[in-house]
């Protein structure tokens, strides 16, 4: 089941989500609009290694824009960070968006319960788009589990995204490997 805007209310509420910061006009039917942080980061290499960190640099979006180009992956961030306790969230990107040519994930759309941060935008585009700090990217959508999770995200040995942070976090997928 996806809650409704009722029940989304009445999750945060609850404290069972939580989104901060949140917007009552970014409210809608069944999901709740997330914004395109101010930073972007890329990777400083075009030959990336899953056992290995990479190095990246950091972007600031001015408040005219920044033009993002096919071919190059940017990280963004959300403004909002959320939590969910007790549900599952989703992160779609908005139709809007995706008209632009824009793809706001590669593989990520589902949180897990328990998942408490901002959220890493894995960005691409079609052709050559102008982006701006605060605009609408994303929706989250928040689905009902058929019972309660044994181990949340963050209490997971695994875990690697778990550290409160508003900038656009790389990829951590080295961290499963013992030796590098």
């Amino acid at each position: 089941m996806i809650l409704s805007d009722a029940d989304i209310l009445a999750a945060l509420e609850q404290g069972t989500i939580k989104i901060e910061p949140f917007r009552s006009e970014a409210l809608g039917s069944n999901s709740y609009d997330v914004h395109l942080g101010p930073y972007l980061r890329v990777y400083a290499t075009a030959t990336l290694d899953a056992r290995r960190p990479t190095s990246s640099t950091l972007l600031e979006i001015p408040e005219k824009g920044l033009f993002l180009v096919p071919g190059i992956l940017y990280l963004g961030v959300t403004e909002e960070y959320t939590e969910s306790h007790a549900y599952v969230p989703f992160l779609e990107g908005k139709s809007s968006i995706g008209r632009l040519g824009i793809q706001i994930h590669a593989t990520a759309s589902k949180g897990d319960i328990g998942f408490c941060n901002h959220w890493t935008l894995e960005i691409t585009v079609v052709q050559p788009v102008r982006v701006y700090p605060g605009m609408p990217i994303g929706q989250l959508i928040f689905f009902t589990l058929q019972g309660p999770a044994q181990i949340p995200y963050r209490q997971r040995h695994s875990a690697k995204y778990t550290s409160r942070d508003t900038l656009p976090v790389p990829s951590l997928y080295w961290k499963n490997f013992h030796s590098i």
